[in-house]
């Protein structure tokens, strides 16, 4: 039988992260890091951000590259993992963290919106998973990062919700079919996790339910932090989560049992997509 792979060995175990030159991912590189692995910290456009986390992977007795590649592109994912096979000429851990879509009402949906969110967050996920199977020859681990959009339907949400729902339906066909050859995938849902995209959702999408409103109906009475979703994915990528593998391990204070923000705490133009402008003025009314 396969043995997993473990935290020891003759070199240093590999882990590529997409998206990792900022947020969750930097937080993860540099947890991997300080185990003594090496990291391959995707970026797209900051390069300078990707060799900083680069250089304190380094500081923290680990190694790693830095290695630019919009993964919207598919030759840029084949480039990514043919700089992997070239470097380490193999993987022990694909990390898919990278993610953007628009956050809008299904009504103003366009299709490129469609075209884009399925790209970014769902197809690099499949490639990636084949390219990073293809490198994982003793055995790995894949993990996604989702969200609770893949759960709960809460406004502007579900283009990127639903996307994230698809990537957790491949873990388990990909968990079914590369179990085989020792390699494990799972996912790590998150809920309101304290990063610039929850920034961005709060405050930038007009008449989003205000964020205290959210937070004040967590169980755990606070939003998550990047630490919290890397300590979830370090788990799973070491040695003592071998035997866990097509699961979805949810990291999100309780949220998903009560499942805020709701199209009723929403106003303005956006309350309007779901309930008329009629609802919208009144609301705006009582506000004043």
């Amino acid at each position: 039988m396969t043995s997993a792979p473990t935290d020891s060995g003759a070199s240093p175990r590999v882990t590529l992260i997409t998206g990792s030159s900022r947020g969750i991912g930097r937080v993860l590189a540099l947890k991997l890091a300080a185990r003594g692995e090496h990291v391959v910290v995707n970026y797209k456009t900051n390069a300078g951000l990707a060799e900083d986390v680069v250089r304190e992977a380094r500081e923290a007795g680990g190694g790693g590259i830095a290695v630019q590649a919009n993964i919207e592109e598919p030759d840029d994912i084949d480039a990514l993992f043919e700089k992997v096979r070239a470097e380490y000429g193999r993987l022990d851990g694909f990390v898919a963290n990278a993610a953007a879509s628009a956050f809008k009402p299904i009504s103003a949906l366009k299709l490129h919106h469609l075209d884009r969110n399925w790209a970014m967050n769902v197809r690099s996920f499949v490639l990636g998973g084949q390219r990073a199977a293809q490198l994982m020859t003793e055995g790995g681990r894949i993990v996604a990062l989702t969200s609770y959009g893949s759960l709960r339907a809460f406004p502007t949400y579900a283009s990127l919700g639903a996307a994230k729902a698809a990537v957790e339906s491949y873990v388990k066909f990909m968990a079914a079919e590369f179990g085989p050859r020792n390699i494990t995938v799972n996912a790590v849902n998150g809920g309101l996790i304290d990063t610039d995209s929850l920034e961005y959702f709060y405050q930038r999408v007009p008449g989003m339910a205000p964020m205290s409103s959210v937070i004040e109906k967590v169980p755990l009475g606070r939003p998550g932090t990047a630490d919290d979703m890397a300590s979830a994915v370090e788990f799973l990528l070491g040695a003592h989560a071998g035997y866990i593998t097509g699961q979805i391990i949810t990291v999100d204070g309780g949220l998903t049992v009560v499942a805020p923000p709701f199209w009723a705490d929403t106003s303005g133009e956006l309350r309007a997509a779901v309930y008329g402008a009629e609802s919208a003025e009144s609301t705006a009314s009582a506000d004043r």
